[in-house]
């Protein structure tokens, strides 16, 4: 996403960040295999893992879930549902593919993770359209 919003010239107006819902990979770089995928796209992935926390939603506009899993255990932290308009899934913003779901790349080789990357450009890119709207909107 971060990729995308460069591209645009919109990383002055959008800030993009990435979250698991676990904290068993805190502080690790991306996954070799899929900086791999990504750089075969042009992108170069950087950052280190953190887990979620209540106040990103009060930080963040959207957060997107990979999966129902996810989203569940986002949707655990906000037991009053106040944030609920918040949270969506990434395949939701998809344009191109119909998975409903990002499936784990993990044990699924290279191929697994070359999948994954272009589901998520996929949804990157109707998520930055949906966001572009919503910036015109409000201006």
């Amino acid at each position: 996403m971060n990729h995308l919003i460069a591209q645009a010239n919109l990383s002055d107006r959008i800030v993009c960040d990435s979250a698991g819902t676990a904290g068993y990979h805190i502080g690790s770089p991306p996954d070799r295999r899929m900086a791999i995928a990504a750089q075969k796209q042009g992108i170069v992935l950087c950052g280190s893992a953190r887990q979620f926390i209540r106040s990103d939603f009060e930080t963040f506009d959207r957060i997107l879930a990979m999966d129902r899993e996810n989203l569940a255990n986002i949707l655990a932290l906000d037991p009053t549902g106040k944030y609920r308009e918040k949270v969506r899934l990434m395949c939701d913003f998809c344009t191109r593919h119909t998975l409903q779901e990002v499936p784990d790349p993990y044990y699924g080789g290279a191929e697994g993770f070359n999948q994954v990357i272009d589901l998520l450009f996929d949804a990157c890119e109707g998520l930055l359209v949906d966001v572009t709207n919503e910036l015109t909107i409000s201006q």
